[in-house]
């Protein structure tokens, strides 16, 4: 097939699926297709391509006009922020040498290539020798390599984190961010719809799951910061030209025709990480560019005394609005202007999206910054000449002005709080902060929201629940805070803040409070009519889980069972789930379909270490013993640190007399849980039982 005729072959493809869409609105007006879709275009005030019925046409469509501007952006940082694990891909250094030791947990990691395919091995060793080893193979790269490669792996299409990350500034491998001082979540950390959608385009997710995807795309796009590309490609086709440097062209957004607000909107969907709250009935599929963020999400940060300098990797935006140029900027944009960001403030006022940053240097953002601090204006800088051409040779600044290292004093580099081995720059531009400040006692004060001034009091109760629970679980205090804006002095109160109290009391592990809130709307009336709706977020799923595990906690297990399978119905593939319903089922002895339970969860995740476990007990419990062995042999293979099957394998070895070996164990067990109950319980008893069996025979 010919050059022309593939491009053809796309844009028939295209023209195919707009087609349908136009002539389904117009068939009964007595006008053609084509003429009632170009008259649509022609009497547009805003962006089309906002509605989410316009399709996603891909990059490559993009790149058959747009060529050049596609050949440079796929380079940034955004083109390249995610695809498949290959050598290519890779900016990591590797070798026989490299180990990364986690000393909390004391797991060794390393990685290596098995010809074209990249693996993580994990091992422990005692006294010299390996006495565990489990490799992983890595699927995707995710990072530009600017700053880091970090590394995901897939089963069965639900993704995970991969325990260790290539830091590229240092040129090092450490355990991945969050994953030190003892929160290495090895194989399990989840990767979520938040996350994926910031870190490349829009996935296929599966509803109902957490981390599944039918599929992913290979690296941010056009069409994240342009919008859906359909009703583009169809007007093209048509004929359809508007002059753009003298009127908006309302079939695809164009960050640089939008207003100031909604221009850094754009940006701020994935420069703007925090504590991010979905409005009601919202997921992170929703936001289009041309559209208020706050609208779909409001994004809450803590703020600390002491705490100026410190920040986090994306926190760009959030350190941009602290700072006095953009905030006297925001009324010197000219609203009906083509372009009315011009004369305000944003982001690509120093910034082309692109072009990538790596290879823009100092010399571009200092002669921004000079465009309004001008020498000889008040706005110009007060450092003294010496101290100013000091900072401007050491970083090799040079210019037809004056010798200004502006970024470097203003926007100084430093190290983020929350990845380590990484530096950027901080876009808090302000006078450098004294010593003396620096050294203030870090003290929270509350959450603020960065992208809208006036969230209501549900979003505010929210971003409390959410901050505990996602990032500050030893800050019970958020809880308080929270309960402040969800009232339940009355049963209207209950009704109307359900699903956020069943949240505070859930995480305040007060089961007996959300007991009582059931008991007040009523369990048949939950399930019946207000726990029914599924959602990307499964709100109400976990609603139902969360009261299932009061019920449980309880030791109301047809109770559990019942909030167990709302929860299931909601999202199936959300595995822990279906643990949480084997393990009732187990309480009421009904084995079989407890098995069902764990048998499905295997199914999608062969190495789900809990359904193993759980498995082993049923054998057990049956009189299995072998069988057992077996599946306890497998879970502590991929999990040696396990604690229930840890507990569960002492417990075979009970069964079968080896009482040294079952002392053996909880010792260990013990010794990485010391307030383990059952395990405390089990070594003081162990004597009793050894003589209760010796008398048996």
């Amino acid at each position: 097939m010919s050059f022309k005729n593939s491009i053809a072959k796309i844009l028939l493809s295209v023209t195919l699926i707009g087609g349908a869409v136009v002539s389904g609105i117009y068939c009964n007006s007595g006008i053609s297709a084509k003429d009632a879709f170009l008259k649509r275009i022609d009497t547009a005030k805003h962006y089309l391509n906002i509605n989410d019925t316009v399709k996603y046409v891909g990059a490559q469509t993009c790149a058959l006009c747009h060529q050049n501007i596609y050949n440079t952006f796929m380079h940034t940082g955004m083109g390249e922020s995610f695809d498949v694990a290959s050598r290519q891909k890779s900016s990591a250094q590797f070798g026989q040498h490299i180990v990364v030791h986690d000393e909390k947990k004391d797991f060794y990691y390393h990685p290596f290539w098995k010809k074209d395919s990249l693996y993580i091995l994990e091992f422990r060793l005692k006294d010299g020798d390996t006495i565990y080893k489990h490799e992983q193979q890595v699927n995707y790269i995710i990072g530009s390599g600017q700053h880091t490669n970090s590394h995901l792996y897939r089963v069965n299409g639900y993704l995970y984190q991969a325990p260790i990350t290539f830091y590229t500034q240092e040129g090092k491998w450490d355990l991945a961010p969050g994953f030190s001082d003892g929160f290495n979540s090895r194989f399990n950390r989840e990767i979520g719809l938040e996350c994926m959608s910031c870190h490349n385009s829009y996935p296929n997710f599966v509803m109902g799951s957490t981390n599944k995807y039918y599929s992913v795309p290979n690296g941010i796009a056009c069409e994240r910061c342009h919008g859906a590309g359909e009703m583009h490609v169809r007007a093209m086709q048509l004929g359809y030209r508007v002059d753009t440097t003298k009127a908006v062209d309302y079939t695809i957004v164009n960050p640089a025709k939008l207003p100031v607000d909604l221009q850094v909107d754009v940006c701020e969907r994935c420069h703007l990480q925090g504590n991010a709250i979905l409005k009601k009935g919202k997921s992170f599929y929703d936001f289009h560019p041309g559209m208020k963020l706050s609208d779909i999400e409001d994004v809450f940060m803590p703020k600390y005394t002491g705490m100026e300098d410190e920040y986090i990797m994306a926190s760009h935006l959030a350190r941009m609005k602290m700072s006095k140029c953009y905030l006297s900027s925001l009324d010197k944009g000219n609203p009906n202007s083509l372009k009315p960001y011009i004369g305000a403030m944003t982001c690509v006022t120093c910034h082309n999206p692109h072009e990538d940053v790596r290879n823009v240097s100092d010399n571009t953002f200092n002669a921004i910054c000079q465009n309004c601090h001008k020498d000889g204006t008040n706005s110009f800088c007060k450092e003294i000449t010496n101290e100013r051409e000091r900072l401007a040779h050491s970083t090799n600044i040079t210019s037809d002005g004056p010798n200004m290292n502006c970024i470097g004093c203003h926007m100084p580099k430093g190290n983020t709080i929350d990845i380590p081995h990484v530096i950027t720059t901080d876009h808090y531009i302000r006078i450098p902060t004294k010593k003396e400040d620096k050294e203030k006692l870090k003290q929270f004060i509350t959450l603020y929201d960065v992208n809208n001034p006036k969230p209501s009091n549900y979003t505010r109760g929210m971003a409390f629940i959410e901050q505990f629970a996602r990032f500050e679980s030893d800050f019970p205090l958020l809880l308080d805070s929270a309960k402040h804006y969800f009232a339940d002095n009355s049963a209207a109160d209950v009704k109307r803040n359900f699903p956020a109290l069943i949240d505070i009391y859930f995480y305040k592990q007060d089961y007996n409070r959300i007991l009582s809130y059931v008991g007040v709307m009523k369990p048949q009336y939950l399930l019946d009519s207000l726990l029914t709706h599924q959602s990307y977020s499964n709100d109400d799923a976990w609603t139902a889980y969360r009261i299932g595990e009061a019920f449980y906690q309880a030791g109301n297990a047809r109770g559990a069972s019942s909030f167990y399978l709302r929860a299931i119905k909601l999202a199936p593939y959300i595995l822990e789930f279906h643990n949480k319903l084997g393990a009732s089922l187990v309480m009421l002895n009904n084995l079989d379909e407890a098995n069902k339970e764990y048998d499905f969860i295997l199914s999608q995740d062969p190495e789900f270490v809990s359904a193993l476990t759980n498995k082993g007990y049923i054998a057990l419990y049956r009189g299995n013993a072998q069988g057992a062995k077996q599946f306890y042999d497998k879970a502590l293979a991929l999990d040696p640190d396990n604690e229930q099957a840890m507990f569960n394998m002492a417990g075979w070895y009970v069964h079968a007399r080896q009482f040294d070996k079952a002392k053996e164990i909880l010792v260990q067990l013990l010794k990485k849980y010391p307030e383990d109950p059952q395990a405390t319980k089990l070594l003081n008893a162990l004597p009793e039982i050894k003589r209760n069996l010796e008398q048996r025979g």
